[in-house]
């Protein structure tokens, strides 16, 4: 019995994501977003901010691990269903997409250096290249 609460444990402890942050490159002025307004940024339906600036959206990998977190914690979806919303504005010309990366650390690269980019990081990879955008 204790193996199998061990192997419980050891299976949702991998799964765990560090503590992230919706982040934007910092020369962005919006510092709040609504839940609606993050919905529609990351299901590509918002393309520029309030001021103008053109969004630029990255996102990880589908199965990586801080990917399938915020999906399901902060836009209430899951990964594959983003997924098919980006589809159909690809495949029917509509829309693009998002900007795949690799690592956290090319996240931190491409929203820090791109601007009006949006994205997400866990809490250890910030720097002053990116601000936190707190979501109500």
């Amino acid at each position: 019995m204790c193996l199998l609460l061990g192997l419980l444990y050891m299976t949702g402890s991998a799964r765990a994501v560090e503590p992230y942050e919706i982040v934007a490159n910092s020369g962005l002025s919006e510092k709040n977003l609504s839940k609606n307004a993050l919905r529609a940024i990351f299901g590509m339906r918002l393309h520029t901010w309030p001021d103008g600036t053109p969004i630029h959206v990255f996102v990880l990998p589908d199965e990586a691990p801080l990917h399938i977190a915020f999906s399901k914690e902060k836009l209430n979806v899951f990964p594959y269903q983003l997924r098919a919303a980006w589809d159909r504005l690809v495949f029917s010309g509509t829309g693009q997409a998002p900007e795949t990366v690799a690592s956290l650390e090319e996240m931190l690269a491409k929203v820090g250096s791109t601007p009006g980019a949006i994205g997400y990081l866990t809490r250890s990879r910030m720097d002053s290249t990116v601000n936190v955008l707190q979501v109500k």
